[in-house]
């Protein structure tokens, strides 16, 4: 009883008022700058397309002029992340211009969301292509990789944004189309590019991040097809290929990173869920035939965001100390379990995490754009 009476006391939107709204009227003075702005004197591609370098890879001591090599989990500071900051500074604003405007209906949020909009998708002189041509580049090894499809995962938020906006003043039927196509474009290529096709076929965090944007994308655009194909992803793929039967996930857990990206892959798969579920088909309650589920992977985690000394795996390599943050899978396990602890919890954790680097696996800011109908 006292579960149920402590979720059923719980109102998101009031939760959520006193510290979306500040953040939006930051956002207001914002103004866009888009990928045009700078340029990665590596990449081939135009001033138009997402560039980015991959984090773990270092010039080789034996070899300085020849082919970077790896070092996973040691991010190397001189690669080219310009647009990938950009690109998180703009997913961040829309969010919270768009979560402001959901929760008071105030005209002002919603300008300020369209214009970022219009300037990353729909404006000739600034927009970005919709693909990731050359993304996660190598140096001395290739131009661009399908790994780097997870750059872009900031963009799930973006698309659950242009929702919320839907019947706005500031959002015309023309803006609304044209950044609604700009969407449905990158969403074939995801489905239909080598990079994509690879990366969807990826068995650890990569192949969930193209899940939840694919997922993301289809809810804005109404593609049920889409739509039906994550689901099955979901269900035969994403559960089945990366969750122990405890709820831990090996392949995560064996990173230098292990508490990272445990954490990041169980929030982006419950947000997967969150998505992707329909009053007839709660997949965050959603199990397979051994219990293997969402509520069973909180269960595997939440002990350990409430208390990381009693971590049993080794330390992260780097940002050990930084996480966890307010992980959105203790939110969506809590109202899907009926688990007030993790609910108080997740209120008590840090909101808005100045650290770039969580930052970056931070891609579920904004719980009421991903919790509306």
């Amino acid at each position: 009883m006292t579960l149920s009476l402590a979720l059923l006391a719980f109102n998101l939107p009031a939760h959520e008022l006193p510290r979306v709204v500040p953040l939006a009227e930051a956002a207001l003075g914002n103004q866009p700058i888009t990928i045009t702005a700078v340029v990665n004197p590596r990449s081939p591609g135009s001033p138009h397309d997402f560039s980015s370098e991959g984090d773990y890879w270092w010039p080789d001591p034996k070899n300085p002029d020849g082919p970077y090599i790896r070092h996973d989990g040691e991010t190397n500071p001189d690669n080219f992340v310009a647009h990938r900051r950009l690109l998180f500074a703009f997913a961040r604003d829309v969010g919270a211009l768009s979560a402001a405007y959901d929760l008071t209906h105030d005209e002002r949020f919603a300008r300020g969301a369209v214009a970022q909009l219009k300037a990353w998708l729909v404006a000739p002189a600034t927009r970005m292509n919709p693909n990731l041509q050359y993304a996660q580049s190598i140096q001395g090894i290739c131009t661009g990789r399908g790994i780097g499809v997870i750059d872009t995962v900031h963009l799930a938020e973006v698309a659950l944004a242009v929702r919320a906006l839907h019947g706005s003043h500031a959002l015309d039927a023309d803006d609304e189309t044209a950044i609604k196509n700009w969407f449905g474009e990158y969403l074939h290529w995801l489905q239909t590019h080598q990079y994509g096709i690879d990366e969807s076929n990826a068995e650890n965090n990569h192949g969930t991040c193209w899940v939840l944007q694919a997922a993301a994308f289809a809810r804005l655009l109404n593609d049920e097809t889409t739509l039906a194909d994550c689901r099955r992803r979901f269900k035969a793929e994403l559960l089945p290929e990366q969750m122990a039967a405890d709820g831990g996930f090996p392949r995560e857990l064996a990173r230098t990173k292990p508490y990272g990206y445990a954490i990041f892959n169980l929030d982006v798969m419950t947000a997967v869920a969150v998505v992707l579920s329909t009053p007839e088909n709660d997949l965050m309650k959603f199990q397979l035939a051994d219990g293997r589920g969402m509520i069973r992977g909180v269960e595997f985690l939440a002990p350990y965001l409430a208390d990381k000394t009693a971590w049993p795996y080794p330390p992260d390599v780097m940002h050990w100390n930084d996480w966890p943050v307010r992980q959105p899978a203790l939110l969506f396990g809590a109202l899907a379990a009926e688990r007030s602890d993790w609910l108080k919890l997740w209120q008590r954790l840090p909101a808005d995490p100045a650290i770039e680097e969580v930052r970056r696996n931070f891609p579920i800011r904004f719980p009421n754009l991903w919790l509306r109908p």
